[in-house]
């Protein structure tokens, strides 16, 4: 089998190319720098240097591809806004698709896919849904992981600066479901060995599931700090902060929403209603990794 993969050498794509790789399959990556991805092409893997949001450059590069997977990568400083860049690169995708007569996609969307709007940085996702699946003939499985666990680290600055840890959700019941990149590219990686989907199809992904309170409990004793809280912001506290932490107003915004839409439940309302068997990596797990980034900062 011919593959194309999206997303260079980030944290799931990577793994699930050296799986396809280690399969015997052919695969390629779309990568903006060769350099990144040179791992890759040492164990095997082909490169196609370019940009996503360059369409002449995504139909020649999807040529030959039996499956592809799709992911929008990260933009920090998106021109008119996150959402805009999301469906641009959306849209060139879906010309790839088409132009090369592509009838296998995995994507990597997110929980809170199913809101369509107020989930901030997922919206764009949802909307990516929503055009593959007004394509004909074309078998797509989307794949909605919950909150990263890589996301934590982001907890950082707030323990080190003021000894806490926090959001703009967290103050009712309803546990976090969490996941792990690497149990996301196994997933990935097992939907593109098999390819026996078929239609347009969802599957959630999670390790475990956990109230904030418990997150910070777990994630403190792992640093030799016990007891840090886990304290809920307003939506503007939230806000505030991340603007003054130097993140752009459309990512702080985007962020924002998405708490709002933990807090309201809305974002996982549908995750409840399709709970997945749990993979295997839980908190404590990801513990570890989250004592040797805090101490190494």
């Amino acid at each position: 089998m011919n593959y194309v993969l999206t997303g260079g050498a980030g944290h799931i794509t990577k793994p699930v190319a050296e799986q396809l790789l280690n399969a015997g399959h052919r695969v390629t990556i779309i990568s903006r720098n060769a350099d990144n991805v040179k791992d890759l092409v040492a164990k095997g893997a082909a490169v196609a240097t370019g940009s996503v949001e360059d369409a002449a450059f995504l139909k020649e590069a999807f040529k030959g591809a039996d499956a592809v997977y799709l992911m929008i990568p990260p933009n920090f400083v998106p021109e008119g806004g996150w959402r805009t860049y999301q469906n641009k690169v959306t849209d060139n995708y879906i010309n790839a698709i088409t132009s090369n007569n592509i009838k296998k996609i995995v994507v990597l969307s997110s929980v809170g896919a199913h809101m369509g709007n107020g989930a901030g940085p997922v919206d764009g996702l949802a909307d990516l849904e929503k055009k593959l699946a007004t394509l004909t003939d074309v078998n797509v499985k989307f794949l909605r992981p919950s909150y990263f666990m890589y996301n934590l680290f982001g907890m950082i600055p707030l323990i080190k600066g003021m000894n806490l840890m926090g959001g703009n959700y967290g103050n009712t019941d309803e546990k976090l479901a969490l996941v792990h990149t690497n149990d996301i590219a196994e997933a990935a990686a097992e939907e593109l060995l098999k390819l026996d989907f078929t239609g347009q199809t969802v599957r959630y992904i999670a390790g475990d599931e956990r109230h904030p309170n418990e997150i910070a409990e777990v994630l403190s004793a792992a640093i030799g700090k016990p007891g840090i809280p886990w304290v809920v912001f307003s939506d503007e506290q939230a806000l505030g902060g991340m603007l003054q932490s130097g993140l752009p107003e459309t990512l702080a915004q985007g962020y924002t929403d998405l708490g709002k839409a933990l807090r309201t439940g809305e974002a996982q309302t549908d995750y409840w209603k399709h709970k997945p068997v749990l993979s295997k990596t839980k908190l404590e797990d990801f513990a570890k990794e989250f004592a040797g980034a805090f101490n190494a900062s």
